[in-house]
């Protein structure tokens, strides 16, 4: 089989499952990584994929030792992963004078080192087959926002990631990239009161929320083999928030 494998980690649920959903439409062989046992169990059969299209891997990605077991069978399975998309995060938003080193480290780690470890992973087999494609999930939030000392942080810390990775791997036929999203319609956001829900849709320029599939069309761009001359760069999928509404 030639169709090439992608890794979405966190794409169990969410945006990470609208990404995992776009890849199999278009194609390719996918390895969910994910630390909901219960999700990826459950994911083949939501998905209707059979295992030659689909894995799951419970993978808790802020470990070395975890992501390097997971790459390990992603590829006696299949083959080098030639597509990283490093989707896992979460939040955890306090005030910075409430928030604690915990909550600190914690969001760092999700969102931050499991990239760096992800990457570094499955970087030696792009680079031996000269080709891959690295799609990093940041966030709009990247620019700051309230609460957000530890999420702006990590995505902050995401995109610089992501440019200095584009600048070492060009020679080696393997491109990184950054999309930072705005507000998507995820399970999160349906926890929101109505009136919080319209607040956020009123902040957003083109006048609605982003669904999952708008940040999965994003990252099949930069997944393409069309994209080979596009490194380094953030691509927002944000309706136009990151251009001038505050955070919310």
């Amino acid at each position: 089989m030639s169709a090439k494998v992608v890794v979405v980690t966190g794409g169990a649920s969410g945006i990470g499952l609208g990404i995992t959903q776009a890849c199999l439409a278009a194609g390719y062989r996918v390895a969910v990584w994910d630390i909901n046992d219960g999700a990826v169990s459950a994911l083949a059969e939501k998905l209707d994929a059979g295992p030659e299209r689909l894995i799951g891997i419970a993978v808790d990605v802020t470990s070395a030792q975890s992501i390097e077991a997971a790459t390990a069978k992603v590829t006696q399975y299949w083959k080098t992963p030639d597509v990283l998309v490093n989707n896992a995060g979460m939040t955890r938003d306090k005030r910075f004078t409430k928030m604690t080193e915990e909550d600190w480290d914690l969001v760092i780690n999700v969102n931050l080192k499991s990239q760096f470890l992800c990457a570094k992973a499955v970087v030696p087999g792009m680079i031996e087959q000269r080709y891959g494609r690295i799609v990093n999930i940041s966030s709009r939030a990247w620019l700051g926002g309230f609460g957000q000392a530890n999420y702006s942080s990590a995505k902050g810390g995401v995109v610089s990631l992501t440019r200095s990775l584009a600048i070492e791997l060009a020679r080696e036929g393997v491109t990184a990239n950054t999309i930072a999203p705005g507000i998507v319609a995820t399970p999160l956001f349906d926890t929101f009161r109505d009136d919080v829900k319209e607040k956020l849709r009123a902040s957003v320029p083109v006048g609605r929320i982003g669904e999952t599939s708008d940040v999965a069309q994003a990252a099949l761009f930069f997944a393409s083999e069309q994209a080979s001359y596009i490194t380094g760069q953030t691509l927002y999928v944000c309706g136009g928030r990151s251009l001038s509404s505050p955070s919310v």
